[in-house]
């Protein structure tokens, strides 16, 4: 830390206060506000309830499309998607002309929070499970950042930390696990033991919850991990600060089977084989758990399609919650319109969209199928250690005021 800190920083137009103590920002990936509440139900998650009772807790919307990617970078920027630019996990790349993953810095639009307050000379440390995110999160920052999935090959030049695994103590997790998380926070509590950073941010991964409806004995006995690291953060002198990228629904009928509309099946039915392309914007290399099916879909048509009839149809089909023009959906959902389709597709709560049947393998899929990525996901829990002081009662709240409300009304 410098010897006198600025009072704030600005970041894409919001000043955020200098840290007095270290605060710890934690997005835990799909949760939805139902397992905090059923966790604490059970009784085994002690430090969650006094977090509620004597901290704050509050809901907030996340960004539609409530995938990973574009919300991890709003809680990092303090920001929309319209600003940062990151607007899915995948996306069709105009100036390459390919389908590609946005986990690369060169597709961000926008500062990060964490790369402004290092380059004022904050201890700034970054933690996430899967290592899609680390160089959109680390972009611009100077000090730690580096993922549970690939502890074992950081390194001080590129991740800042070397010998990840000896120094938090714990065995390389598998991707496709609890432990994953949890690798997140015994890293994140050693850190703050070791450094004291001033500024840290948690990522976890959705893998419990893509698996396991609130209330179960698993869900419960993840959270019920958490909640003990949380307790062992504020021990520590931290403020702690909760939030989620996006929620989390079953998407089955009532006998457990998978609901999907094979959005390019319709597409090529209505304009022709591969006239049209379809995205979906979850698709990332951890398929396992979803099969790439997610409630929100991006979808390009061909030259001289008559865009308002094929909108008319669709939103006919049953399943669908509405489908907008990319002026529409841009609008609406704060997304950059450049890295869009013609058209965006969201399905009802109960529903996924796919492209065609032949591309997704649900062979993997051991549980009913629960996924995210509509408005029905947008719901997440905004929890701190402290009470809050000073926010508007008539304020929208959103996942990326989280550092906001930390920085500036915390404590």
């Amino acid at each position: 830390m410098p010897e006198t800190p600025p009072a704030s920083v600005t970041v894409n137009g919001r000043s955020y206060r200098w840290m007095s103590r270290p605060v710890v920002v934690v997005c835990v990936d799909g949760c939805e506000p139902d397992y905090i509440t059923q966790a604490i139900e059970a009784g085994v998650a002690p430090y969650l309830r006094k977090m509620c009772d004597a901290g704050a807790s509050l809901l907030g919307d996340c960004v539609v499309p409530s995938f990973t990617n574009p919300n991890n970078l709003s809680i990092v920027t303090g920001a929309p998607p319209a600003v940062h630019g990151i607007c899915g996990n995948f996306f069709y790349d105009r100036e390459r002309g390919e389908e590609v993953m946005m986990n690369d810095a060169r597709y961000l639009r926008a500062g990060t929070i964490l790369a402004a307050f290092s380059q004022a000379g904050a201890k700034v440390a970054v933690v996430t499970a899967k290592d899609k995110l680390r160089t959109l999160l680390g972009s611009g920052m100077k000090g730690i950042c580096f993922s549970a999935e690939k502890a074992d090959q950081a390194t001080l030049a590129e991740q800042g930390i070397e010998r990840v695994l000896e120094f938090v103590g714990k065995p390389l997790p598998s991707v496709y696990s609890a432990d994953l998380s949890e690798f997140v926070f015994a890293a994140g509590v050693a850190l703050l033991k070791r450094d004291r950073p001033d500024l840290m941010y948690l990522s976890t991964t959705d893998y419990v919850q893509h698996k396991h409806a609130p209330g179960t004995a698993d869900a419960n006995a993840f959270y019920a991990m958490m909640s003990r690291y949380f307790e062992e953060l504020d021990a520590l002198g931290a403020i702690v600060a909760v939030t989620a990228d996006h929620g989390m629904s079953a998407k089955t009928d009532a006998a457990g089977r998978p609901q999907i509309i094979y959005l390019q099946d319709w597409f090529d039915r209505e304009l022709g084989a591969g006239k049209a392309r379809v995205i979906l914007p979850i698709t990332d290399p951890y398929v396992v758990h979803h099969g790439a099916l997610g409630s929100f879909a991006t979808c390009y048509l061909p030259a001289g399609a008559d865009s308002a009839a094929l909108c008319a149809s669709l939103a006919r089909v049953p399943g669908i919650e509405a489908v907008l023009t990319r002026s529409e959906a841009a609008a609406r959902f704060e997304l950059p319109p450049d890295r869009l389709g013609d058209l965006v597709i969201l399905s009802e709560k109960l529903m996924v969209l796919g492209t065609t049947t032949s591309r997704h393998d649900l062979s993997a899929l051991e549980v009913p199928l629960r996924s995210h990525g509509g408005v029905s996901e947008q719901k997440v829990p905004l929890l701190f250690n402290r009470p809050l002081h000073g926010i508007d009662a008539g304020r929208r709240l959103r996942n990326f005021d989280i550092v906001d409300l930390a920085l500036n009304h915390c404590g």
